[in-house]
């Protein structure tokens, strides 16, 4: 695997697989591996020739009250993890390279709609940060498919919603939530869990699931998220939101929507965890 840091380097080596006709895919991240994210690396080698990741840890996602410097940034482990999933070059910028003017005079993308409400709400400018930094990150490595988890879903919506709007040729494939034996969702925010807590967080994918099975039977939407809410808050967690929405647009879900999705997001401890579930009823 190849660890490049400039542009023009990358281009160059991109530019090569194209003459030969290759097809490339791309898995953009913030460091920090686990699991999860070589499960993205799998899949993208499954429907690639070339598999190509970013590590970058996006200043303009980050809001004013999180602290950017305590993200934890593991480049050595992250490496021999790629290597051993298969990546064939890991693009690692720097903010100078990625936003050479500050983020003051960037040009930004804002994806309407879907990045409101929930994390767009409890984050405001997260999905700014988010939509900007992807779009420059496919108009670098111009892949052809791009690999995104479903455990951060509304924002594979919002990647999604912004590469059809702008009329982007990348498919973006969603891959499935990696979780640990009891349930949790895997994420680099895991490792703020103390002992007592990693026995509580699994709470919040419980009552995601307890949910879904409730409105099998019982389209009082509000009023079961709100039961759900009530109990991950008696566990020690504090709930920041439990939604049931549409699946596609993320707006409240009514009684006659079938393709459904749970969104939901809760405090534990230090921790912010994120989760959501897709309900089909039909």
């Amino acid at each position: 695997m190849q660890t490049i840091e400039k542009i023009s380097n990358l281009r160059g080596e991109i530019n090569l697989w194209r003459q030969q006709g290759l097809k490339i895919a791309f898995v953009p991240t913030m460091g920090n591996l686990h699991q999860g994210h070589i499960a993205l690396i799998e899949k993208a080698k499954l429907v690639a020739d070339k598999v190509v990741a970013s590590i970058f840890v996006n200043p303009m996602q980050f809001g004013v009250n999180e602290d950017i410097g305590n993200y934890p940034r593991t480049m050595a482990e992250d490496q021999q993890k790629l290597v051993a999933g298969g990546c064939d070059i890991l693009f690692t910028p720097t903010p100078q390279i990625i936003y050479p003017k500050g983020l003051d005079k960037q040009s930004y993308v804002e994806v309407p709609n879907v990045s409101e409400g929930y994390c767009g709400e409890s984050r405001p400018g997260h999905f700014r940060g988010v939509a900007t930094v992807v779009c420059k990150l496919f108009n670098i490595v111009q892949p052809d498919v791009a690999c995104f988890g479903l455990k951060d879903y509304q924002q594979v919506q919002v990647i999604q919603t912004m590469v059809e709007d702008l009329s982007m040729p990348i498919e973006i494939l969603p891959v499935e939530t990696v979780r640990e034996p009891s349930g949790l969702a895997l994420s680099s925010r895991n490792n703020y869990l103390n002992e007592a807590e990693k026995k509580i967080a699994p709470a919040l994918s419980e009552n995601i699931q307890w949910l879904a099975q409730a409105i099998k039977t019982n389209k009082d939407f509000i009023g079961l998220a709100k039961k759900a809410a009530r109990n991950i808050d008696e566990t020690g967690m504090k709930t920041d939101y439990i939604h049931i929405c549409h699946a596609r647009t993320l707006q409240s879900a009514s009684e006659d929507d079938k393709e459904l999705v749970i969104l939901a997001a809760a405090h534990c401890g230090k921790a912010r965890l994120i989760d959501n579930l897709i309900v089909n009823l039909d």
